[in-house]
C-alpha cells in the first residue's frame, strides 16, 4: 500500500467521528422528532439525514446507494421518509442539529483559529473528491458550504466519509461481494459481532445463504469463520478502498493533512467522551488514534 492510501485511513479514524455524531445525537433526534419522524429507532432520522442530499429518490436508488442494507430494510424507509418532511426541509434540519451537536459537544473549541483552519483544510480535501460512480459523494458536494467554520468542518467530514464509503461499494463489487456477503464476510474476520450487524436487515435466512454461498467459494469454514484465502480477499477489499479514497488527500499533501489531524486531535475527547459512538460498530474501528 502506498503512502497516500496509508494517509487516507489515518485521516478516515480521524474524521469519521466527527461526521458520525449525526445519527446519534440527542439534538439530531430532536430535530428529527420536530419534523415528525418516529425517534424511538435510529433509522427513520438516519435514512432521512443521509439519504436527503440525493434529493426525493426511490427505493431501488436508495438501495444502491446502501448497497450492505437489505432492500427490504431500505423500502421500508425510502420513500416514505419524504412523506414525513421532504428532503430540503430535512437538509435544513440536519445542520441545525450538527450545530446544536457541536455547540453542545465542542463549546469554547469552536470559537478558536484553530478551529477555522481545520475547516479549511478539510474543505480543500474535500473539493478535491473525484464524484465518478460515487453518488452520495456528488450529492453532498452539490450542496452550498455553510458558513460557519464548525459546520464547515462537519460538512468536508461528510463529504470525504462518503466519498470513501462510495469507494468501498466499488471494491465489494470487485470482490464480487454483494451486500450481505460483504457483512458476512466482514463478520467471518472478527471486525465486529454478528449482531452489530442486525441493524442492517438481513433475515436469518438470507444471512446463512450468503455465508453458505461464500463457504461455496472457500471464503468461510464451516463454523463461519474466515479461510486464510477469506482473509486474503477482505485484505484485498480495504487496500483498495484505501487506494480509491487517497485522491483528496494526495491533492491535499502529506504536510497539510497531519496539520489537519493535529488540529482536528482535540475534538475527539469530547466526542467519545460523551458516549454517543457505539463502542462496537459495522465499521471496524475499534480505536482512533491520535496523529504523530
Amino acid at each position: 500500500m502506498d503512502e497516500m492510501a496509508r494517509l487516507a485511513r489515518r485521516m478516515w479514524h480521524q474524521l469519521e467521528p466527527l461526521h458520525a455524531v449525526l445519527y446519534f445525537s440527542p439534538e439530531a433526534f430532536e430535530e428529527a422528532a420536530a419534523l415528525g419522524y418516529d425517534v424511538e429507532s435510529r433509522w427513520p432520522s438516519y435514512f432521512a439525514y443521509r439519504t436527503a442530499p440525493l434529493g426525493r429518490v426511490g427505493t431501488r436508488l436508495a438501495t444502491a446507494a446502501y448497497y450492505s442494507f437489505s432492500p427490504a430494510t431500505v423500502a421500508e424507509h425510502v420513500p416514505a421518509v419524504w412523506s414525513v418532511a421532504a428532503p430540503e426541509r430535512v437538509l435544513e434540519a440536519r445542520l441545525t442539529a450538527v450545530d446544536r451537536t457541536y455547540r453542545s459537544l465542542l463549546g469554547d473549541l469552536l470559537a478558536g483559529p484553530e478551529l477555522r483552519e481545520a475547516a479549511e483544510l478539510a474543505r480543500r480535501a474535500a473539493e478535491g473528491a473525484g464524484v465518478e460512480g460515487r453518488a452520495f459523494t456528488a450529492a453532498n458536494l452539490d450542496l452550498p458550504w455553510a458558513d460557519e467554520p464548525h459546520l464547515v468542518l462537519w460538512q468536508a467530514a461528510t463529504v470525504l466519509r462518503e466519498h470513501r464509503g462510495d469507494g468501498h461499494l466499488a471494491a465489494l463489487l470487485a470482490a464480487e461481494l454483494d451486500g450481505c456477503e460483504a457483512l458476512v464476510s466482514f463478520a467471518a474476520i472478527g471486525a465486529a459481532p454478528v449482531e452489530t450487524f442486525a441493524g442492517r436487515g438481513w433475515s436469518a435466512g438470507e444471512w446463512d445463504a450468503a455465508r453458505e454461498r461464500l463457504a461455496a467459494r472457500g471464503l468461510v469454514d464451516a463454523g463461519g469463520q474466515a479461510t486464510e484465502r477469506g482473509r486474503a480477499l477482505r485484505d484485498q477489499v480495504e487496500r483498495m478502498t484505501d487506494e480509491l479514497a487517497a485522491g483528496p488527500w494526495r491533492l491535499l499533501g502529506q504536510e497539510r493533512a497531519d496539520r489537519l489531524a493535529r488540529l482536528g486531535a482535540p475534538l475527539l475527547g469530547p466526542v467519545f467522551e460523551a458516549g454517543l459512538l457505539p463502542m462496537t460498530s459495522t465499521l471496524g474501528i475499534a480505536t482512533v488514534k491520535a496523529p504523530d
